[in-house]
């Protein structure tokens, strides 16, 4: 049986669909003013490997991941480009596909975006009028009444005092409470607006997100996931709003992952310590990049550092290596009895628990290793599953740029050159161009079936 860390219970629960065999799932996506980050890239892969274990578990999914294309940061940008925001949120939509592809994320079955679910956004701050938890501020916003919401803080684990007393609470003199939070901007001078009953305006963060995945998925659903940093103030806000306007409830599984970090300091714009996916893949292979991230549990941090992308290259090439006793052919096909197999599928029934499940994996390299080749195509169906090992052995492990000076071809001939001096019994020619490949960065293993090469 599946089990999941609920972060509303707080506790692992056993995982049981609101429709028997038929999963719904919604995670916060992506805001599209700028090229994506690690933080995002955490998010894609680990909601990624979510889906992909639900549906390998014999569930029908509806994967939902929207796009943010309106708000604040997205004017700003348009305005200082001087471009108009559809311009600049397609050409980083665009960007965004890209890098998600890179890391191997499969698309999610439906992803709305904001601007398209204004119908959606009014008629639940209508509702949430009617039944007197929305009110018209005298600066023209419609904002929600926090207090008039029983229950509020219960995801983040806080009273309505606690928050109040919170670095995070908006100061804004039309509100009722500071606590409270805007559904509807009233139109500003040089923004864009769109018409309503409450006057021209756009709507608020929060309310996104309730919208869209009610309408997408229905008002009461399986699963939320996002990051930790969304926790509060946006998914406790999303709670307040869709319950109060349905009046039942909204999500049964809440799931966040956990921040990344930059050599053990939170990462952030202010620190200087920001990098982008594409910074990241311009250094490390995409695929290095996706087994980092899941190396680490989706809850723990994330601690980026070029050391532990450089261990993580290792780490994949010692995998692909395994994967190299593989006949040409072979269809990757998973016997479920092998105890590795077992192992791995223990590992992400507990809560998506990878690294786990990649221990299993090195176990059963450990194996191949050993001469039990048999194991080969269980090793890269495994992998496959959670979006590793999906490549050639020798692609992998030979990609990366030309070693000081020496290509491909070059790498080939001195090979050639050390098994003619074998040949000939001239050891010493035979380990100086050993030496000089290795010095290049290239480690030479000699097996019966002939001599292969790797990037160090």
């Amino acid at each position: 049986m599946l089990e999941i860390y609920n972060t509303l219970s707080r506790r692992k629960e056993t995982f049981r669909p609101i429709e028997p065999g038929h999963v719904r799932m919604y995670v916060c996506g992506m805001t599209v003013y700028d090229y994506c980050h690690l933080g995002h890239a955490r998010v894609m892969v680990v909601f990624d490997l979510v889906q992909r274990w639900l549906r390998v578990s014999g569930y029908r999914l509806t994967y939902v991941r929207n796009i943010t294309d309106i708000d604040d940061k997205i004017i700003r940008r348009a305005v200082e480009n001087g471009e108009t925001i559809g311009a600049l949120t397609e050409r980083f939509i665009g960007f965004m596909d890209e890098d998600a592809a890179r890391l191997g994320v499969q698309k999610p079955d439906h992803e709305p975006r904001a601007t398209r679910y204004l119908p959606q956004m009014l008629s639940m701050i209508g509702t949430l009028e009617e039944r007197g938890l929305a009110y018209r501020a005298a600066g023209g916003d419609v904002n929600f009444a926090v207090r008039k919401f029983p229950g509020y803080g219960r995801l983040s684990g806080k009273s309505v005092e606690d928050l109040r007393a919170g670095e995070r609470v908006e100061v804004d003199a039309t509100k009722q409470d500071p606590l409270d939070f805007v559904l509807w901007k009233h139109a500003r001078d040089g923004e864009p607006a769109w018409p309503s009953d409450f006057g021209p305006g756009r709507p608020g963060w929060h309310i996104e997100c309730s919208a869209m995945s009610c309408d997408l998925l229905g008002t009461h659903f399986d699963i939320h996931g996002g990051g930790a940093d969304l926790q509060f103030p946006h998914h406790e806000n999303e709670i307040a709003q869709s319950e109060g306007a349905s009046g039942a409830a909204f999500v049964n599984v809440w799931m966040h992952n956990g921040f990344v970090r930059i050599d053990d300091e939170k990462m952030s714009k202010s620190l200087g310590n920001f990098f982008t996916i594409r910074e990241v893949l311009g250094r490390y292979d995409a695929e290095v990049v996706r087994f980092f991230i899941l190396r680490a549990h989706y809850r723990s941090p994330l601690n980026y550092s070029d050391q532990h992308l450089d261990d993580a290259r290792q780490a994949l090439s010692r995998l692909y290596t395994a994967l190299r006793a593989d006949s040409p052919g072979t269809s990757p096909v998973i016997d479920w009895q092998v105890p590795e197999a077992v192992a791995f599928r223990a590992a992400l029934d507990d809560d998506f628990n990878t690294p786990v499940a990649i221990a299993a994996l090195f176990d059963l390299a450990a194996r191949v290793n050993r001469g039990e080749s048999a194991l080969v195509p269980t090793l890269a169906a495994l992998g496959r599953l959670i979006g590793l090992l999906e490549r050639d052995p020798d692609a992998f492990l030979q990609a990366g740029p030309a070693a000081h000076g020496m290509d491909e071809a070059a790498i080939a001939a001195r090979i050639e050159a050390r098994a003619e001096a074998k040949r000939a019994r001239d050891f010493s020619r035979a380990d100086a161009l050993r030496d000089e490949l290795k010095a290049a960065g290239v480690i030479l293993e000699d097996s019966a079936a002939g001599t292969t090469w790797r990037r160090a």
